[in-house]
């Protein structure tokens, strides 16, 4: 019924935005991790920049799968790093290392572990590698940055996949932004 065809329309909805992240969250066979992600590749480029300026920065993501990719790359590149999600037990000490340790430049963040309650004023950038409907928990996630005691200006990256679902994700926000402004 249409509980069902609910459920195919949510389920296409998040496969049309893993395919956005990175090829290999579908668990497809033959995925060349060389070219599965375009957005991961921008992410390294900008990581770098970031880093190289001598900023620390906050990326949240709602995909745990995606997360894991990025842990992936920056063990790779021997970037340290703070992590939290849903299962984390130890949310304050992860939390106190990253406000503690000027020298790990990067704590990965799940969107919905991460979206309230937390101060990451070490941080003075904030990327979102996916966007989510509702505007509103894209800027309570920045607003971690952005807390009292923040030294610095905070900056906050979107990064938006061209011509995809996306996009109209970034019209639906504004279309959402747009109503409660209004209200």
């Amino acid at each position: 019924g249409i509980a069902k065809s609910r459920m195919v329309v949510l389920t296409a909805l998040l496969r049309l935005r893993q395919v956005c992240c990175d090829l290999r969250l579908l668990k497809l066979d033959n995925v060349n991790p060389a070219n599965a992600s375009g957005k991961l590749e921008m992410f390294g480029e900008l990581l770098e920049e970031v880093i190289d300026g001598g900023h620390r920065l906050l990326v949240f993501s709602q995909f745990v799968g995606m997360l894991t990719l990025l842990k992936e790359r920056l063990t790779e590149a021997g970037i340290e790093f703070c992590y939290l999600d849903g299962s984390t037990t130890n949310r304050a000490a992860v939390v106190e290392q990253f406000q503690t340790n000027t020298a790990i430049p990067v704590f990965l963040i799940s969107l919905k572990a991460g979206g309230v309650g937390l101060n990451l004023t070490g941080a003075d950038t904030v990327i979102h590698f996916d966007p989510w409907w509702n505007p509103a928990v894209e800027d309570q996630a920045t607003d971690r940055a952005h807390r009292i005691g923040q030294q610095r200006p905070v900056f906050a990256y979107r990064l938006i996949a061209r011509d995809t679902v996306e996009e109209k994700v970034l019209l639906l926000q504004q279309s959402k932004r747009k109503l409660a402004d209004a209200i």
